[in-house]
């Protein structure tokens, strides 16, 4: 398969799965148990807001191959926006998710997890703990 050929759409999916994916085991490893813990920790990491502050940290770490994936989610259009991001954050973590989607396809497992750590450091997760209720 010709990964330039793929679909803007197409690997957002299947990066926003992949992203969802490390998180989900994150969190598990970290200790949280319930339901309710686990969502509302994998808020800190799958949101338009959190994806975009997300990208912004890897953006430096990124080979010219990965830049143009990123910038071809970024840039491509968008018609819906939820409202808890703005149009700007959107587009910056469909960057992140084709980011993603491409490197799942491509084979490059530890790349992926390489930048998922550059992109969401630990200090999220503790964060998270700090705030249960």
């Amino acid at each position: 398969m010709d990964l330039r050929e793929v679909s803007v759409p197409a690997l957002a999916y299947l990066g926003d799965c992949v992203l969802e994916l490390l998180v989900r085991e994150r969190l598990v490893s970290s200790g949280l148990a319930r339901s309710g813990e686990l969502n509302r920790a994998a808020l800190q990491y799958v949101s338009a807001t959190a994806q975009s502050e997300a990208a912004e940290r890897i953006l430096p770490a990124l080979t010219e191959t990965e830049r143009m994936y990123y910038q071809r989610g970024r840039n491509s259009g968008h018609l819906n926006y939820p409202k808890s991001a703005s149009p700007a954050q959107y587009r910056i973590a469909t960057g992140l998710e084709v980011l993603f989607g491409y490197l799942h396809l491509s084979g490059q497992v530890e790349r992926v997890k390489n930048l998922f750590v550059l992109a969401y450091p630990n200090e999220i997760l503790e964060t998270e703990k700090e705030i249960k209720p």
